[in-house]
């Protein structure tokens, strides 16, 4: 499996790397956001909501599990499925997973069963201070593609 890492050493740094990739991004295409609280997860949709050209203020959907933004190139729907824990009932992602917006899901292997099969999983480490590890690991062709053209310097592959 393809997978393409960035070290991040800071905030701005994250939100402009995922605000480019928002501008690469299709309709129908859903992300996966890994890592530990505190990692970026919010912090990184809020730099691909930029690049969907959303200009609401984006917060984590906690307590809501789905958030809905309109006003962009596309809709992005930023789920948080943390509360779900490893709840067995259908709640209807594949709704959003096959809308016309983008899919953003933090905390996704708790619904592992229920994710589309080709995806770009996302896995945001905190290593010291304001640094991040930010690994793509792109699943279906679109979605490599798409990683290509973000990473553009093949320095920037493992």
């Amino acid at each position: 499996m393809e997978q393409y890492k960035r070290i991040s050493k800071s905030s701005e740094e994250t939100s402009l790397l995922s605000e480019k990739l928002g501008c690469l991004l299709q309709s129908g295409m859903v992300l996966t956001l890994e890592g530990d609280l505190g990692a970026g997860k919010t912090t990184f949709t809020k730099g691909l909501a930029k690049g969907l050209g959303i200009t609401r203020n984006v917060n984590s959907p906690t307590f809501t599990i789905i958030k809905e933004y309109q006003g962009g190139r596309l809709p992005l729907y930023h789920m948080d499925v943390y509360r779900l824990g490893d709840q067995e009932e259908d709640l209807g992602f594949d709704e959003y997973f096959e809308g016309s917006g983008v899919t953003v899901v933090e905390w996704a292997h708790l619904i592992g069963d229920q994710l589309p099969a080709e995806r770009l999983d996302i896995e945001i480490t905190h290593l010291d201070n304001n640094e991040r590890s930010l690994a793509f690991f792109p699943k279906g062709e679109a979605y490599l593609t798409v990683c290509k053209e973000l990473f553009t310097n093949e320095s920037n592959r493992d």
